[in-house]
C-alpha cells in the first residue's frame, strides 16, 4: 500500500479547553501555519460553546470538519445540561464523539448509553467517532479482548450492517491518556485489528476507519501511522497549540507504512 493512498484522520479533541477567544485565535494561527489537503482529514472537536466560532473560523478549509464532545441521544427534553445533537448541528458540528473514556470513566456511561447515541448520531446525519479501550487494571488482568468485544458488541447490537459505513472508531486505552504512556505501535496494530475480526464476524465486511488516541505526540505520531491498521490519531493535549498541532499532523502525514507484519492490510 502506498502511502499516498491513505486517507489520514487526525483529530483534535480540545475537552475542557479553548473558549471562544481562543478557539478563534488557534484558528488563525493555525490557518496560516497549514494549508488544505485532499489526502488528509483534519478534525476538531472543541468544547460545545466553542463549536459555532470554530466552524465558522474553519469554514474555507474543505479538509476540516468541527464536531461535538459529547451529545444526548435524545432530541429535546428536560436534560438539565445536556446539548441535542440538532443543537450542535446548527452550531457547525458534523461530527460527535461518543464513548470517549472520560465520559465512560468519569461520568458513568454505559455501553447501552454509548450505542444510543452512536444511533441517533447516524439517524440526525452527523459522524460519530465512537471510542473504545481499556483500563490499566483490565489490562494488567488481561480482560483487553474481553472488554474491547463487550463495547463494540453493545454498538453492533444497536446498529444495522450498513449503518457502519459511516461510523468512525478509536481505540484508545484508558491508561495512556494524559499519562505519557503509549501502546506501541505493534500493540495498538493487534488491538485494531482484533476490532476489524470482530466487526467482520457480525457481517461487516468493509472497510471501517479505526483512529488510535493515548498520549500521541509529534514524538511518537510517526512510528503510530507506519503500522497499516491506523487510519489515523486522535489526539487531546498535544492538539491544543496550533504549532505543535500542525507539526503532529505534519510529522503524521509523512509516515511511511511498513509491510503488515502477517496482519491484513484494510485499505481506507
Amino acid at each position: 500500500m502506498k502511502n499516498t493512498e491513505r486517507k489520514l484522520t487526525f483529530a483534535a479533541n480540545w475537552k475542557m479547553n479553548h473558549g471562544v477567544a481562543e478557539a478563534r485565535a488557534f484558528a488563525e494561527k493555525f490557518l496560516a501555519l497549514t494549508s488544505s489537503s485532499d489526502g488528509l482529514k483534519l478534525w476538531f472537536f472543541p468544547p460545545a460553546v466553542s463549536i459555532a466560532a470554530l466552524a465558522a473560523a474553519l469554514k474555507n478549509r474543505p479538509d476540516i470538519t468541527v464536531g461535538a464532545q459529547n451529545v444526548h441521544w435524545e432530541p429535546r427534553g428536560a436534560y438539565t445540561g445536556a446539548i441535542s445533537i440538532p443543537m450542535v448541528i446548527e452550531a457547525g458540528a458534523r461530527l460527535t464523539l461518543v464513548g470517549h473514556s472520560e465520559r465512560r470513566h468519569l461520568f458513568g456511561e454505559t455501553d447501552e448509553q454509548v450505542a444510543r447515541k452512536t444511533r441517533a448520531a447516524l439517524a440526525a446525519g452527523i459522524t460519530p467517532l465512537v471510542c473504545v479501550g481499556e483500563t490499566l487494571s483490565e489490562r494488567d488482568g488481561g480482560r483487553t479482548e474481553q472488554v474491547i468485544v463487550r463495547q463494540i458488541g453493545a454498538v453492533l447490537q444497536a446498529l444495522e450492517v450498513e449503518a457502519w459505513r459511516e461510523v468512525v472508531l478509536a481505540y484508545e486505552p484508558v491508561w495512556a491518556i494524559g499519562t505519557g504512556k503509549n501502546a506501541t505501535p505493534d500493540d495498538a496494530a493487534q488491538i485494531h485489528e482484533l476490532i476489524r475480526m470482530e466487526l467482520g464476524r457480525s457481517g461487516v465486511s468493509f472497510p471501517v476507519p479505526i483512529l488510535y488516541g493515548g498520549s500521541v505526540n509529534a514524538g511518537n505520531v510517526a512510528s503510530l501511522l507506519t503500522q497499516p491498521q491506523l487510519d489515523g490519531v486522535l489526539v487531546g493535549g498535544a492538539s491544543l497549540d496550533p504549532a505543535g498541532w500542525a507539526d503532529v499532523i505534519a510529522r503524521g502525514s509523512q509516515a511511511k507504512v511498513r509491510p503488515s507484519g502477517g496482519f491484513d492490510v484494510v485499505e481506507s
